[in-house]
Parts: C-alpha cells; structure tokens; sequence
C-alpha cells in the first residue's frame, strides 16, 4: 500500500531544495492547482534522514548524479546513496531475468516510459508520492495532463517524470544543396529521391512517424476498452489516407530493393545510412532523436553541415510526420517500500535528479530535457548553437506529436510490424495491396493472442 509521508517528507524535500537554490514555483496540489511549498526556516527541528540505498546510473551520467547525491547528503549526513553504473536497458534486462530482490538491480533506477505497466503488473515498483515531489520541484503546470500523468496506474504514481522525448529531423545542408533540397521548405517525402531521406520504417520506433501521419493505429483500445488494429483490415476498406501511406512504403521499399542498398537490412542498415549521411553521400535527412546529435554532428562535416529541423517539417501526402510523446521516468524498487527511511532518500534522491536549477547541466549530462522547464532557460543558457537548436526542435515536435501508447500489450506490435516489413524483401510483393497483405497476415496472428 502507497505510504504517505506527507508534512515530514515536504519539510524535509522542501529545505534540500531551498537550500541549494532549487526552484519551489508553481508547484501544484493534489488537484493540480498552485499549491504551498513549506519554507526551510520551519525545519530546524526536523533530523536527517538515517538511510542506505542504491541507485542506477549510466556512466555519461555519473557526474550530475554525483552532485545531485551531494546536495541531498548535505542535509542527511548520517545517510549513504551509493552507485550502480550500468545502462538503464542492461539494468533492465537484470530485472527481467531475475526478480527486484536482487542486490544488482538499484533501489532507484530509470525506465522507458512504456516499461511502467509491465513492471507494476510484476510488483516491481513502489508507488510514489509524486505530487508532493512534483509541488517540490516545479515547473508543471498540468501534471496529469503530462508525462506524470501517464504514470498513473488505479491511482497511484509509479514514476515521476525524467524527461520528455520524441524524433526530430537532422539535415546535412551540404548533401541537401547537392540534392536541390531546400530546408527552409516543407519538405514532401513522396517527391524526394528515395537516398535522400533515410528512414528504417521496417523498425517501429521511427516506422509511427509515417503511420501517424494519417493516424494509423498499430494498435490501440477501442469506445469499449477491447483492442484493435487498422491493420486487420482489408487494403480496400482503409481509409484513403491510410492507403496512401502504405502506397508510399511501398514505393519507398521497391526503389530501394531494386538499387540494392542496405535499408531494409536490419542489421547492415545503420551502417549504410551513417555512410550516406555524410557529407558526400546521398543523403540530406534522417530522424532520430536528441542522443544522436553527437554522432550525426560528426558525419555532417563535424558539424559544418548539420541542420535541425521540427519532424513536421517533413510531410506524407501532404500530412506533417508526427512521432510520439515519448520520456522516461525515475522509480522506487517494490522491495523498499518496507522500510520508510529507504523511501524517503528515494524520494529525496529523485527531486534532485530534477531539481530544474540544474536543467542545463542534465541535458549537457543525459541529453534528456525535463518537461517542467521553459525552454528559454535553455536557450538563454551557454549551451552550443546545435543544442538549442536541438532543444526548440524536440520540444515543438513533442507538442505535435502523439502521445505514446503504454499498455503492455503494445509490446507484440514491435517484432510484428518489423518481420511483416522485412518480409518484403523475401516475398518481393509485385504492388502496395500485396506488400500490405503480408503485413495483414502478421497482425491478424498478433491479434489472436489477445
């Protein structure tokens, strides 16, 4: 059962923050309205937290989390939070192969917003005070309304929100002007040459960025709560809008297949877009989201010839590409929930880590963007050109784009919809209602195990 800690984890949270400098505006109450944040001057009374837990990090990370740990140390000093450093997937897929008990999975640790259902159906997780925290933090205007809100499960929060994500374009202005590719144009994806954006749309994750153009649902809950599939349709009952996407992969796959390139590899396929992204290749656009910047920056002349630009900038048939509201959220292991003082470091430890005084220097870190923080306080930062760049785009993206789906079941479509699109190459569909059947056939299979 959720423990409330309440006044206590308040003052405690509250004087960590004010004194170091963090931000107590527009905090929220239990209504999502402005809400109190209780002034350290009232906490002289109040002890330290006397508490040990483990927290995972990513070793990028490793430094703001150390300072984040500092300042919550400095206010519990008979407290230790010590470090497990390791990627948050390779973190997970300790949990998945053994049981949250385990001393190798952290007390606290970070998860892809659409692991949060998965992990609260297996008990893994300890329910939050998050609008306590969220109070304490900051910045959220609408927290339900937001990535918070997502990571309500009956009630109770499982998570509270790390960062918020979603694909953007990256251009190389060198290959564009070769290619007669103006940026400053809408750009339609049916009238570019088929190198000259490369999109591995056989993979899901940057395949929705197509379909939701015309709001194809891979799957999702009907009026009455049952899932379904446009996908389990006949070609012929889609919607006109739906064909014409299909009618585009299509395309976009037939002149890639008869050119031999790697694409529709999926193996080989990253290697060949790196090589065609660079300046000299064929290539002028990619999406991929902000972790990239680095890598696409260094193909791209160093930087020379990078270009950011909004995904909607894109369109398909006419329709603005739009990927999801993706994010990531901080998480309290099940097995603390026992012992209060474990909770409360948690607690503690997770407002740091968003403690918005440090925004930059997380970005700079994680290259995660909180939700609660206006962008201007990036862009009036000493962050680089290509960040802030980077940062508008992500964040007029993300407002466009579609909220991800979290349930567990989504988790089938990701192998179906890529064996269905690799298929292509091995059954060498001879027009867009073939190239779709297969893909029919492999929906129609993932729907019976529902």
């Amino acid at each position: 059962m959720k423990k409330l800690f309440g006044l206590l984890l308040i003052l405690l949270l509250a004087f960590a923050l004010v004194a170091c400098g963090g931000n107590g505006e527009d905090p929220v109450d239990d209504n999502g309205d402005n809400g109190e944040v209780v002034n350290g001057d009232d906490v002289d009374e109040i002890e330290g937290i006397e508490a040990t837990i483990t927290v995972q990090v990513e070793e990028g990370w490793l430094s703001y989390y150390e300072a984040a740990r500092d300042r919550v140390l400095e206010n519990n000093p008979d407290s230790t939070i010590e470090f497990i450093v390791t990627p948050s997937f390779d973190h997970l897929d300790v949990l998945d192969s053994t049981d949250p008990t385990n001393e190798d999975v952290a007390d606290l640790f970070a998860i892809p917003a659409d692991r949060v259902y998965g992990l609260n159906t297996n008990d893994v997780l300890a329910p939050l005070d998050a609008l306590e925290l969220a109070a304490l933090v900051g910045g959220f205007d609408d927290y339900d309304g937001g990535l918070g809100g997502n990571f309500n499960i009956d009630g109770e929060y499982m998570a509270f929100p790390m960062n918020i994500e979603t694909l953007i374009n990256f251009g190389n202005t060198a290959n564009a002007e070769a290619a007669g590719i103006d940026f400053d144009d809408v750009l339609e994806f049916t009238e570019m040459g088929f190198e000259d954006m490369l999109v591995p749309v056989w993979n899901a994750w940057f395949g929705v960025a197509l379909t939701n153009s015309a709001e194809i649902e891979l799957l999702g809950h009907d009026d009455e709560g049952m899932l379904y599939s446009d996908l389990t349709q006949d070609f012929a009952d889609l919607e006109p809008a739906k064909q014409e996407v299909f009618e585009a992969l299509f395309n976009y796959w037939q002149a890639h297949h008869e050119a031999g390139t790697d694409l529709w590899d999926n193996e080989a396929a990253w290697g060949y877009m790196d090589s065609e992204f660079g300046t000299g290749g064929d290539t002028a656009l990619r999406i991929e989201g902000p972790w990239s910047t680095g890598n696409l920056s260094g193909q791209a002349g160093d930087g020379e010839d990078l270009a950011i630009l909004p995904i909607s900038q894109v369109t398909l048939n006419g329709n603005p590409l739009a990927h999801w509201q993706g994010g990531w959220g901080l998480v309290l292991n099940s097995r603390i929930e026992v012992d209060q003082d474990k909770m409360d470091l948690g607690h503690a430890m997770i407002a740091e880590i968003q403690n918005t005084d440090y925004a930059v220097d997380f970005f700079t870190a994680s290259g995660k963007i909180m939700e609660n923080v206006d962008a201007s306080l990036y862009l009036d930062s000493d962050l680089s050109d290509t960040d802030k760049l980077v940062i508008e785009s992500v964040i007029e993206s993300y407002n466009q784009a579609i909220p991800r789906p979290l349930f567990t079941e989504w988790g089938q479509v990701w192998g179906t919809w890529e064996n269905a699109m690799l298929s292509w190459s091995a059954v060498n569909p001879s027009n867009v209602e073939e190239a779709y059947n297969e893909v029919k056939a492999a929906f129609d299979a993932m729907m019976l195990n529902f």
